[in-house]
């Protein structure tokens, strides 16, 4: 027999005892109040049984700066001169950026986190020092926490300087990251997406670009995007991260662009904490809320994931490393019901990486996370601290709290 996780409670309210076998799930049956656990871990104590959450978009190389990289405008613009300076300056060493990404990581796997997709920069003069720190934090939680790497370079990566930036960008790349960048900031929207495709053909490595992070309806690449998908014939997965500009078309340009997304088979990151964040601050009145046109995107059949992007640093000064706190901003930001929001944080991201889904059924990866909450809503409205993580049907992080009023 192996392992079992007795008294687990399923989200339509049955209480029940998973069975584990060689990292997944052998059977999902009624709780037997009688049956012994395995180990001291093994009593779930009645929490609510989820999926494992996964982050689709961090930057955890920038993680955890904001006192020493302080942003003087609050937008965008302020986030990335102040890091491109600091970086320059020498602020961060390879020893300060794996502790900062390790403590990043440990705060994401005692939250429920089991994968992770980061961003990490590259180029610009400073090769790729940025991957090897981070690849060096990630290390030390094999087995608890998969880390998917993206090599986002400087800009530009075609025309005139891009030299340094494609070598850069080739070295991540056959390095195993996934292809980045940001054709909406390059002179040559169409290049740098074609440059981007020929390298994750070259390289065998999925490609996930930073597109249309900007309120200007006017810059609108990601049905280009699609389009060069469609017609190349590119068979390797490929996110979209931000869109932004998306959400300030009509409802038909949306619908339009969706259907197009969708055809490509491209997935959507929508990011709704730093988007928020950052966006509309050049606009007092009726402030847009800097998110992609969510529901078009759904409704057209397109796996639309919600990550946190930047954790306390120049871009983003708050943020709990928390998916639970990305849902609770998709509910009122984005008007997604709760239990899409989780989907949204959980399986839809897996699915962008590459993971298999998990809904508790036989055969499933043995990975979960078990809650101190009654239901979906009630988790994402509290985001208790009470958690078990267990991934691969191990248990990788556990966090119980004593309340007490005096």
């Amino acid at each position: 027999m192996g392992t079992v996780f007795r008294n687990g409670r399923l989200q339509d309210g049955r209480s029940v005892d998973v069975v584990v076998d060689d990292g997944r799930i052998a059977s999902v049956g009624p709780s037997d109040p009688t049956g012994q656990v395995t180990s001291d871990d093994g009593d779930l104590g009645g929490f609510l049984l989820l999926p494992p959450m996964a982050e689709p978009h961090a930057h955890l190389d920038k993680a955890l700066t904001s006192e020493a990289v302080p942003n003087p405008t609050g937008d965008l613009t302020g986030a990335i001169d102040a890091w491109i300076a600091a970086d320059e300056r020498g602020v961060f060493t390879h020893d300060d950026m794996v502790e900062r990404v390790d403590e990043a990581l440990r705060k994401l796997a005692l939250n429920g986190v089991t994968a992770v997709r980061t961003h990490v920069n590259a180029g610009g003069g400073a090769g790729t020092w940025h991957l090897d720190a981070t690849r060096e934090a990630a290390a030390r939680w094999a087995g608890k926490v998969d880390v998917e790497f993206v090599g986002l370079v400087h800009t530009p990566i075609v025309g005139p300087g891009s030299d340094d930036n494609v070598a850069a960008l080739r070295a991540c790349a056959a390095s195993g990251a996934l292809v980045g960048g940001c054709p909406h900031l390059e002179p040559d929207g169409a290049a740098a997406i074609d440059l981007a495709i020929a390298l994750a053909e070259e390289f065998d490595t999925p490609i996930d670009l930073h597109t249309d992070e900007t309120l200007d309806p006017t810059m609108l690449t990601l049905p280009l995007l699609a389009r060069r998908v469609i017609d190349t014939g590119l068979d390797r997965r490929v996110a979209a991260s931000h869109c932004v500009s998306l959400g300030m078309q009509t409802p038909d340009v949306q619908s339009d662009v969706a259907r197009l997304v969708a055809e490509a088979g491209i997935g959507i990151v929508t990011l709704p904490q730093t988007n928020l964040f950052l966006q509309g601050r050049e606009r007092p009145t009726a402030t847009p809320r800097g998110l992609t046109a969510i529901a078009a995107l759904r409704d057209a059949g397109v796996v639309v994931a919600a990550g946190a992007d930047n954790v306390q640093d120049p871009f983003n000064l708050v943020g709990r490393s928390d998916p639970l706190e990305t849902a609770a901003l998709l509910v009122m930001a984005a008007h997604v019901l709760p239990d899409d929001a989780y989907d949204m944080v959980s399986n839809a991201p897996r699915i962008l990486m590459g993971l298999p889904p998990v809904r508790f059924e036989v055969g499933d990866p043995a990975d979960f996370v078990a809650i101190d909450a009654p239901s979906v809503r009630a988790a994402i409205a509290d985001a208790p601290a009470d958690r078990v993580v267990v991934r691969a049907g191990r248990v990788v992080a556990r966090t119980e709290t004593t309340r007490t009023i005096c």
